[in-house]
C-alpha cells in the first residue's frame, strides 16, 4: 500500500498497470471500515497495487476525479480509470472488480 499525494500520484499510476486507488479520510466511518477489507482483497491479487489518497490532505486529487463522496475507489488499467465505486462494499462484492 502506498500513500499517494500530488507529487507521487502520476508516477504510481504510470508504474503500476493495474492500480487501485482508495480516496478516503480519517474521520469517515465507511472509509475506516473499507480500508482493511480493500487492503486484504488487493493483497490477494498480486498483479494489482493499492494506493490511498487522504482527501483532506490532497484535495486536488479528489477534484481530478470529481470525488464528492467517500470512500471512492478507482480501478486503473494502463493509466486509465476502468471502474469505480463509492461507499462501503463487503469483501465478496469487492472481488467482482478484479479480473
Amino acid at each position: 500500500m502506498t500513500d499517494l499525494n500530488i507529487n507521487n500520484f502520476d508516477e504510481f499510476i504510470k508504474n503500476n498497470p493495474n492500480a487501485v486507488v482508495d480516496l478516503w479520510a480519517p474521520w469517515c466511518g465507511p472509509c475506516r471500515m473499507l480500508g482493511p477489507v480493500i487492503e486484504e482483497v488487493v493483497a490477494q491479487h498480486p498483479d494489482y497495487k493499492l494506493g490511498k489518497v487522504n482527501v483532506d490532505e490532497n484535495e486536488e486529487i479528489a477534484r481530478m476525479f470529481n470525488c464528492t463522496s467517500i470512500p471512492m475507489v478507482l480501478f486503473f488499467k494502463n493509466g486509465e480509470v476502468v471502474n469505480k465505486f463509492v461507499g462501503y462494499k463487503p469483501k465478496a462484492q469487492l472481488e467482482e472488480y478484479f479480473d
